[in-house]
């Protein structure tokens, strides 16, 4: 029995993989995928060296003193920024870090920042790491500073798997926001979009990692500063002196700490070239009580929005957010392609929303049962082996399991082995779009039954207009979340969205079937909910019929028979419960989310660049999530709420392009081709 990813570095066999040029076993095919695509993360290592230092092997450099440790991040990085005295009086404030090793920075500033009163309303505090520490680590090297214990445990709970890209965790109710960028930085730099207040330049040393205080890692930190932004740093050598002035800031050697006697700060002469546009009135009109909807509510009202949610049903989570069960879990693929990582951003980000939601009570309705996703064949199987052999995934992310071991934790006979996603599961959507709506308590409210006809502008303000001419609501801001119920707007783009009807049918449970973690593979079946087993779920985008059909059902059973043989009967079709339900998906599978284009009058398609297109002032786009709403809709919430604040984003910018819906003005959007993996999600 093996389970491939479940260390690190095993050695594995890659089998035939045509499609990328691969064939037999292995050390040759494996040198190909390493020449083809990048690295998998190499976590951190430490060791103590006689005088208690924490050191970095690799670097042969310490992470920390012996002694004095904190005193020490206070001396340099708070009092080097004059923290906290500039975060007083301002809405929020931010903090780029090169370096986040073990995040005794980043605690000192939040323990900082919660023990002033006079605090900014929200912290965002940014950091990159090419080697991070797992959680195991973190909790070891954390005990040194028992002070900070309660924090401690606060990051130790939302840590993230140890996987490459952006990583948007919330603590502190929302108040403090941490963006971990894992990657060399180099490389992510470029990808942030934020604007930092204080910089905290804390690599290792200049002669151990040259890379960290490169030119063009200094020329990053210069574009992303703000207007009289401040950098702190531990060194003082010539090319970080340097690096700096030519990035725009001006530097003064001060004392250092302890046994260092200088140390380096430096203040930003020029304004940055992109400085971030101040939020506008924080009063929102979200159309759509769906997951979309709720997600995007429940975000804004976490920094004081007010929002009236207008829902044309008599309750919310009426369409493609109203199924017993939907699965929640990521997609890989060999290149880690834009929407690979675009829904493990997506699917990590929403697990910690989850987990946030139970840590206040709320109590949405859900299970980290797993995610299976079986091989559909041998060519597939091969494919998703080569995957994990060559992304090196932490076991808490995913492996591979050959089907003996797949069996096992299935708790029925499976027909393959596959993708084993241990902290996936399922998720009754309703239950999740009530306890975001509730989590914003008086600052969200929510209108049922209330069909909005149409949108019309006064003055600076959206008004949202009944069939009769009356206002339901007026904001400077709107959020279309409307699903399959399009709003025509007048003067913007036509969305390229299209229906999918999807029947999901619901199988009794009953003593003598039972399976213990979410199965998928072209469709998908869930454990017991309620006393049904979740089996789906169906695509058509030429039938709008709201009854069942048993053909449908039937269609079900059929894939549920390829992935689980025997766990149903086939007759069973004809007496089956189930629910239609419609989900928008988009050309390119991908969610549409971004400010709304304006028409082209001659309906051209434009080369240009996103930035150079015309939107309507103060209407956003959240749609197109296909079956992926469970796994879309916190992270298109963040990044909302996060544009308008004039917060770090939490994605890389290539991603934040990928979603825009102008993407579509700048090139034809191709046909829509169903892919199998586009069935297996959260259904309709």
């Amino acid at each position: 029995m093996r389970i491939l990813g479940a260390g690190r570095r095993l050695p594995v066999a890659i089998g035939r993989v045509n499609r990328f040029g691969l064939s037999g076993g292995s050390d040759a095919a494996a040198g190909k995928l390493a020449r083809m695509f990048p690295s998998a993360l190499v976590p951190a290592r430490f060791t103590d060296d006689r005088d208690g230092a924490l050191r970095s092997p690799e670097y042969d450099d310490i992470y920390h003193a012996a002694a004095g440790a904190l005193a020490q991040c206070r001396h340099v990085f708070l009092d080097g920024n004059r923290l906290p005295v500039r975060w007083h009086g301002r809405d929020r404030f931010t903090v780029i870090e090169t370096g986040f090793g073990a995040g005794l920075n980043f605690l000192a500033t939040w323990a900082t920042w919660r023990d002033d009163p006079a605090r900014c309303a929200r912290l965002a505090f940014v950091s990159v790491e090419k080697h991070p520490f797992s959680r195991e680590d973190l909790r070891a090297i954390h005990r040194r500073w028992p002070e900070l214990a309660a924090l401690s445990q606060a990051l130790l709970e939302a840590w993230p798997p140890l996987v490459p890209g952006f990583h948007q965790v919330n603590l502190d109710d929302k108040r403090v926001g941490l963006t971990l960028l894992f990657g060399d930085a180099p490389a992510v730099l470029p990808q942030l979009r934020a604007q930092g207040d204080a910089f905290y330049l804390d690599g290792f040393a200049p002669s151990k990692n040259p890379v960290m205080w490169s030119p063009a890692v200094l020329r990053q930190i210069g574009r992303l500063a703000a207007e009289g932004a401040t950098a702190a740093t531990w060194s003082v050598a010539a090319m970080v002196r340097d690096g700096l002035r030519e990035a725009g800031f001006a530097c003064e050697r001060q004392p250092g700490f302890a046994a260092k006697r200088e140390m380096l700060v430096a203040r930003r002469e020029r304004k940055a070239a992109d400085a971030a546009a101040g939020a506008p009135a924080r009063h929102a009109i979200v159309i759509g009580a769906g997951l979309a909807g709720s997600a995007c509510a429940t975000s804004l009202a976490a920094r004081g929005w007010q929002v009236d949610v207008v829902e044309r049903h008599a309750g919310a989570a009426q369409e493609a957010s109203g199924n017993l069960a939907g699965v929640l879990r990521p997609l890989l693929s060999l290149d880690d392609n834009r929407l690979a990582r675009l829904t493990r951003a997506g699917f990590l980000l929403a697990v910690r929303h989850l987990r946030q939601l139970e840590r206040a009570g709320l109590g949405p309705r859900w299970q980290a049962c797993g995610v299976l996703q079986l091989a559909r064949d041998a060519r597939h199987e091969a494919t998703q082996r080569a995957t994990i052999a060559r992304h090196d995934y932490p076991a808490d992310f995913a492996c591979f399991v050959d089907r003996e071991l797949a069996t096992q934790l299935v708790g029925h006979r499976t027909a393959a082995g596959g993708w084993h996603f241990r902290g996936g599961g399922w998720v009754n959507p309703p239950s999740l779009v009530a306890a975001n709506l509730a989590r914003g308590g008086a600052r969200i409210a929510v209108r049922t039954g209330t069909p909005v006809a149409s949108l019309q502008r006064h003055g600076d303000l959206w008004r949202a207009l009944a069939g009769n001419g009356s206002v339901i609501a007026e904001a400077a801001l709107v959020i279309l979340a409307t699903g399959c119920g399009a709003l025509p707007v007048a003067g913007a783009m036509r969305l390229p969205l299209r229906a999918g009807r999807g029947q999901v049918s619901l199988l009794p449970a009953h003593g003598r079937r039972a399976i213990e973690c979410v199965v998928t593979q072209r469709g998908y079946a869930t454990p017991a909910v309620d006393g049904w087993h979740c089996v789906g779920a169906t695509f058509n985008a030429d039938d709008d019929s709201l009854a069942l059909a048993a053909a449908d059902h039937a269609e079900n059973l059929a894939r549920l028979e390829a992935m689980l043989p025997g766990f149903a009967d086939p007759a069973e079709a004809r007496m089956l419960a189930g629910r239609v339900g419609f989900r928008p998906g988009s050309p390119d599978k991908r969610p549409l989310i971004g400010a709304l284009p304006c028409a082209r009058p001659d309906g051209a398609h434009d080369a240009g660049a996103l930035w150079k297109v015309e939107r309507l002032p103060g209407i956003i786009v959240v749609n197109g999530f296909g079956a992926r709403g469970l796994v879309w809709s916190a992270l298109a919430g963040e990044l909302i709420a996060a544009g308008l604040e004039g917060e770090p984003l939490p994605l890389e910018a290539d991603l934040v392009d990928a979603l825009d819906p102008a993407r579509f003005l700048l090139r034809p959007p191709r046909s829509a081709q169903q892919s199998p993996d586009t069935r297996d999600g959260a259904g309709p």
